[in-house]
């Protein structure tokens, strides 16, 4: 006998890697991500999707509300803290320079801009990263998250304790993103392939703690939009640009480094700590049992 919650994810998982498949043959064919990752990303969503009018011919459910303010504080902040300790360790040890200012020219020269100070270019440059650059980002992060934590993780808290939801919630994810990043271009290509797997796969695990719990605690996809959206913009597009290269840098920085690897399992213990905090699985609206 399986439960609904069990129906639903299996059938949102199959309907998410049937609809990936589509873009996994298109970015191997090509070997880049960049122009499908828009649409690779609203493949868990539209999943979600299909799999709630399935089961409730309704999208209620999938954690649309806008929740607590403090909740979105904290996801848009979380990516800053960690990000910003990890960074200014590797600055600090010589593992990585910072060289905002020879970055400044690069930038400035590939938006054909000219540059009069660098200073107030890389202001405007990290403000304007970090406020329209992370809104614009929710819109392909919200394709993710109303998949893997609008239908996936509450789904998973329904069957499981918040850990084995979490874990198990991250391990998914980290396998939908392994094609790509093993057969095309979503890698540092500084590292071993296998190595940065490995990094980005215990990155993603100990991260999808906080994921689960801010959408859980919350009861809120936006959270999880908001701090998806949050990291992807100041690691990607504002740490590890700033970060010169000193010979160890690579193996250490990004999304493929142990640097993130290693502040996401604080990360998860952190969170994991605040279990009890979440509302008990049984006081979710429930969604009964078929045979």
């Amino acid at each position: 006998m399986l439960t609904i919650a069990r129906k639903k994810i299996l059938v949102f998982l199959f309907l998410t890697f049937a609809f990936s498949s589509i873009f996994y043959y298109l970015i191997l064919s090509s070997g880049s991500l960049h122009p499908y990752s828009f649409s690779i990303m609203w493949c868990p969503g539209v999943a979600a999707i299909l799999t709630q009018l399935i089961f409730h011919r309704s999208l209620r459910g999938l954690g649309w509300r806008v929740g607590k303010l403090k909740y979105w504080l904290w996801s848009y902040g979380l990516p800053v803290l960690y990000g910003g300790v990890v960074y200014g360790i590797v600055w600090l040890t010589g593992l990585g320079k910072l060289v905002p200012f020879e970055r400044v020219y690069q930038m400035a020269e590939q938006m054909n801009i000219e540059v009069r100070s660098s200073v107030v270019f890389l202001i405007i440059y990290i403000l304007g990263m970090g406020t329209i650059g992370v809104v614009i980002n929710m819109t392909a992060a919200l394709g993710e998250e109303i998949g893997w934590r609008g239908l996936l993780v509450p789904e998973l808290y329904r069957e499981f304790s918040f850990a084995k939801a979490a874990f198990f919630s991250g391990i998914i994810w980290a396998v939908w993103h392994s094609p790509v990043i093993l057969f095309a271009d979503y890698n540092n290509t500084g590292v071993s392939t296998w190595y940065g797997l490995t990094c980005f796969v215990v990155m993603v695990i100990g991260m999808s703690f906080a994921f689960a719990w801010l959408r859980l605690k919350s009861g809120s996809l936006w959270t999880a939009v908001i701090l998806h959206a949050s990291h992807n913009l100041f690691i990607q597009g504002i740490f590890t640009p700033l970060t010169g290269d000193t010979g160890l840098t690579p193996y250490v920085i990004d999304e493929f480094g142990v640097g993130l690897a290693l502040a996401a399992i604080v990360v998860a213990y952190l969170f994991w700590r605040k279990r009890d905090d979440l509302p008990r699985s049984e006081a979710m609206p429930g969604q009964g049992k078929v045979t």
